[in-house]
């Protein structure tokens, strides 16, 4: 089942606009569905270049010239190059096509943005258009059925997350496996092949403790003296899984406000379902003692993928001062600020008092009634 994805009308669009487009995401959030799909709607052939496949890896580590990689581009004029990650000097040989043979449309995917964007940025320096994918955020899996409940569905998603593949399965015990399996040979394999990874007992550790930290603020010392390791490897390995789109960070908002915090950030998960999965609690709603900090991850991380993923032009923070007063997510809309407060169940807060000393600022409260609207 074709699920359309919110970067599918925007990525058709650029399409022969005389750059190479580049769409990064994990492993397995449907970026070849995706790119295939398009290829398909353009209406012509296209060609298909999977780098996973050994032998079109080796063709293009021995095509060290504009002529052989225009062989392997066969008559087409647009071609997918899948997980070119994987290809040495990527950048270098996108250049040598782009520059040589403008009239092909490279369409490119990589799983990490840690090596594929390490070689394009230089190279590619006003070459290429790059996206984001994201797993399934709830408004694609809205359009695609009318049978999407928001509250029975709710549950399935904090608890097992919108991967593709993990969502087109029926049963709970089938769901539970499946991202099971992704996280397994995605976290602690495909990642502990990084060379920045020197011990994988500290990664796993790292990601136990991320996993039961979401919602907190977190602090890298902290985390280094627990884990046993220095601040420096800790702030390196938290950089390497959000380069491979494990985790992302809100970064405190100050703005002029003295007893604003401004050091501390909080830490959390693209997938509510790889989390659950890194410790092992797939436990429903009713019985969870984390319920209420899953749901705050579920809802920031469904408009992180929004507004990451879709280029909008806004700033997502949290916001605490050293009184205590606090907002969960705050957007920063050019200067216009929403203060979100983010609850599982209404509890009829005021807004903190400091909140309104900011210019041009509103707060408001999202919680399993009203989540929709958020969203």
């Amino acid at each position: 089942m074709y699920i359309q994805r919110q970067l599918e009308p925007i990525v058709k669009k650029s399409l022969f606009k005389g750059k190479i487009i580049i769409v990064y995401g994990a492993r397995q959030v449907g970026k070849t569905t995706l790119v295939r799909k398009i290829a398909e709607d353009f209406g012509k052939s296209f060609g298909y270049l999977n780098c996973d496949e050994i032998d079109v890896l080796s063709q293009f580590q021995k095509a060290n010239n504009s002529l052989a990689l225009r062989q392997m581009m066969g008559a087409n004029k647009l071609v997918i190059i899948d997980e070119a990650q994987r290809i040495r000097n990527i950048g270098l040989k996108l250049k040598l096509l782009f520059d040589n043979y403008p009239e092909i449309q490279l369409l490119v995917t990589g799983s990490s943005s840690l090596d594929l964007s390490n070689e394009v940025s230089e190279p590619l320096t006003g070459r290429c258009d790059e996206y984001w994918l994201f797993p399934l955020s709830v408004k694609e899996l809205w359009k695609k059925s009318d049978n999407i409940s928001r509250d029975r569905d709710l549950e399935k998603w904090l608890i097992y997350g919108s991967y593709p593949g993990v969502w087109n399965l029926k049963s709970n015990e089938e769901k539970s496996i499946k991202i099971k399996q992704l996280t397994s040979s995605y976290l602690y394999k495909d990642i502990l092949k990084f060379n920045e990874i020197k011990n994988s007992e500290i990664i796993l550790k790292l990601l136990q403790a991320l996993a039961l930290q979401i919602g907190s603020e977190v602090s890298f010392n902290e985390l280094a003296r627990t884990i046993g390791v220095s601040k420096q490897t800790i702030a390196s390995y938290v950089d390497l899984l959000t380069k491979v789109f494990v985790v992302f960070s809100l970064r405190p908002y100050s703005g002029n406000l003295r007893q604003a915090l401004n050091k501390k950030r909080k830490i959390y998960f693209l997938d509510v379902g790889i989390r659950n999965a890194i410790i092992n609690n797939q436990n429903s709603l009713a019985i969870r003692d984390d319920a209420g900090k899953l749901w705050e991850n579920f809802i920031i991380a469904e408009k992180y993928k929004t507004q990451l993923g879709l280029g909008y032009k806004t700033n997502l923070y949290f916001w605490r001062t050293y009184e205590g007063q606090e907002v969960d997510l705050v957007e920063d809309k050019g200067g216009e600020l929403i203060g979100w407060e983010i609850k599982l169940k209404r509890k009829g807060r005021k807004q903190p008092k400091d909140w309104g000393l900011y210019k041009n600022s509103s707060w408001k409260e999202v919680d399993r009634e009203n989540y929709w609207e958020f969203i």
